[in-house]
Order: structure tokens, then C-alpha cells, then sequence
């Protein structure tokens, strides 16, 4: 199959062939539990046929939006760009691009119900009908976007390059990529690539995650995080039999529009979270291996520090030290202690 028919074959699929989330075969689909806490109320304020129909495979919903323009790649009927609609508030903005029409018709339709439901004067959402390799074709600037998230879908496209380098145009500095999607721990066999039904599953265009890395790395963005990981369970035998040599994990990565090194140095940089964020009042976890104690001070990378202090969680941290003075490569032992129970200084 050529680009064309490959998204010809997906739109098929998550508009005719799927018509709930149940109808899905393996267990890529996340559920309630892989949702923060915090968030799992808002899912209630969701209108029930939104819920019905989403297929996503992780939460990609991180916090301090306020006020936020927000872009959902992939957005389908809606459910990550209607709780995102809540977290940004009026002053904020939510941007959904979908190509599936069937998707948007769900998500148009509750528009007005949500802003009631939210207390809204004015629906802060908007829904475009496109394709995420050509965001300009959305209506999309350059550099008018603080926050893309996406979920479960840039495997989908068949020009992933074309997608990521479209969310680096869009994105404003400093702004954040967050998203979550299947990656495979091998490249997926070329023969298994454009099987309509593995395409569909969100299985044949997961990506090997060093290739990601690279591909990333190419666009600029040396630096890329992992925030949460869990494996997929095939469970179809059919499915089984045709990939199961590839082993297949959802991942939540985040990644920002900074000028980044592409290794952790040490610089003798401090950080200390000072508390407050919705959902983190207490603690922050910039990803699988920074958890920031309230209060407590955490021995940084350059990296991390120039993330915590460029972008919109700045207002949350203190960071002592700059990068005047370079002491080689930040090469710290995690702790050998849970996250949660201690902070860590690993970079």
C-alpha cells in the first residue's frame, strides 16, 4: 500500500469497522486505571457516546494547562480534548485535528453540551477535519501552540518524520510535546507494515523507540523523556500468531522546544519544587526517573534544570547554580529505593 491507501485503510477502520471501544481485539486500549487519580473525576463530566468511542492507549493529559492553547493530534471523538477542555479553562484553548469524519461527528455534536456541562460561557474547543502531517492545511501557525498532545495515534500516520516536524513548527519555544503511543522493542518486519488489520491495532506502524530517538534528534530535539511505560497484552490469537515475536509497550513520552545537549552534564545545578501544581501538590514527576519532593532539593543535569526553568513550570521551581562552570557528565546512581518513598538525583 502506498501513504494513501495506508490512511484510507486506517480512517476505514476507526470509522466503520470500530464502533466502540470493546470492539478493539488486543489491549492497547487504555482504561480508566491507566489515568492519574486526580483525573479519573473529570471522566464523569465526558458525554457517554465520547466515551464509547475512544481508543487511546495511555493519558496524555499533563498538568498546568491553565490557560494553555492545547493541540490533540488525532483528537477522534473527542474524550482527551473535552477533559483537556476543563484543565485549560475559558482562557485557554483546545485545537482537535481528526481525518476520521465519523470521529468528528461525535465530537461536534457535544460541543455546546460540554461547555454547559463546564460552566462555559463560549465552547473553548475547536475541531478540524485534516490530516496531522499538514497542520498548516488545519490552520495551524507557526509557533501558536504551548502544549501538543496526542494519543495512541502517531503510529497511525505513515510519514511519522512529516508529523513530528509539523509539531515542532507549531509548538511555541519552550512549549511541550506530550504524548502517549505503542512502541515496539524491534523494528516491525516490512511484510507486516501494511496489514490492514495489525495497521489498525495500532500494531504494524508502532515505532522502535531508539528509531524515534533518532528521529527526534534529527528535528533538534536532543532531549526526549519518558514518563510512564506498561506493556501490551496481544490477547487475539490470530494477532498472536501473525506479530508475536515483537514485543509492544504503551509509552508516555514528553519533549520540549528548547535547545537541549544531547547528553545529561553536570553543571552543579539544585532544583526544589515549591509545591501547588493541580495534581502534584505535593509532588512532581517530570518523567520515570525525576520525582521532585515538595521542598526538597534535587541534584539536576543541565537538561533538567533548563526545562524546569524555560517553560511553563517555572513558576513552580527554584533552581540554584547556572552552566558556568562544567564538571563532566551528570552521572548519578538512581536511588535504590522506590521512587515514591525518595527522591532520586539519577539523570
Amino acid at each position: 500500500m502506498n501513504d494513501d491507501a495506508i490512511l484510507a485503510s486506517v480512517r476505514s477502520y476507526y470509522g466503520q469497522v470500530l464502533q466502540s471501544s470493546s470492539d478493539l481485539k488486543t489491549g492497547a486500549c487504555c482504561t480508566a486505571e491507566a489515568m492519574p487519580e486526580w483525573l479519573r473525576p473529570l471522566l464523569d463530566d465526558v458525554h457517554p457516546q465520547v466515551r464509547e468511542r475512544f481508543y487511546g492507549c495511555g493519558s496524555p493529559l499533563p498538568p498546568a494547562l491553565d490557560g494553555c492553547t492545547v493541540l490533540d493530534l488525532g483528537c477522534g471523538s473527542g474524550r482527551d480534548v473535552y477533559l483537556l477542555s476543563r484543565l485549560v479553562g475559558e482562557r485557554g484553548r483546545v485545537i482537535g485535528v481528526d481525518m476520521t469524519a465519523e470521529q468528528l461527528a461525535v465530537a461536534t455534536q457535544h460541543r455546546d453540551w460540554h461547555a454547559q456541562r463546564y460552566g462555559h460561557v463560549d465552547s473553548n474547543v475547536t475541531f478540524v477535519e485534516g490530516y496531522i502531517e499538514d497542520l498548516a492545511s488545519c490552520g495551524i501557525a507557526d509557533a501558536s501552540v504551548d502544549v501538543v498532545v496526542s494519543n495512541c495515534v502517531m503510529n497511525l500516520s505513515p510519514e511519522k518524520p512529516r508529523v513530528f516536524a509539523e509539531i515542532f513548527r507549531v509548538l511555541k519555544p519552550g512549549g511541550e510535546l506530550y504524548f502517549s503511543d505503542v512502541f515496539a522493542d524491534r523494528r516491525v518486519p516490512t511484510a507486516l507494515q501494511q496489514d490492514p488489520l495489525l495497521l489498525g491495532e495500532c500494531l504494524a506502524g508502532a515505532l522502535y523507540y531508539e528509531d524515534f530517538r533518532r528521529l527526534l534528534l534529527d528535528l533538534g530535539c536532543a532531549d526526549v523523556r519518558t514518563v510512564s511505560t506498561d506493556a501490551i497484552a496481544l490477547n487475539d490469537p490470530q494477532i498472536e500468531a501473525r506479530i508475536g515475536m515483537v514485543g509492544f509497550e504503551s509509552r508516555t513520552v514528553r519533549a520540549f522546544k528548547l535547545a537541549l545537549e544531547d547528553r545529561c552534564e553536570d553543571y552543579g545545578q539544585i532544583t526544589t519544587y515549591l509545591g501547588g501544581i493541580d495534581g502534584a501538590e505535593h509532588a512532581f514527576d517530570l518523567d520515570d526517573h525525576h520525582h521532585f519532593e515538595r521542598g526538597r532539593p534535587l541534584p539536576v543535569c543541565g537538561n533538567t534544570a533548563a526545562i524546569l526553568a524555560a517553560t511553563r513550570y517555572a513558576p513552580w521551581f527554584r533552581t540554584h547554580g547556572d552552566t558556568t562552570t562544567h564538571y563532566g557528565l551528570f552521572d548519578r546512581e538512581p536511588a535504590a529505593i522506590p521512587m515514591r518513598a525518595q527522591a532520586t538525583s539519577c539523570c
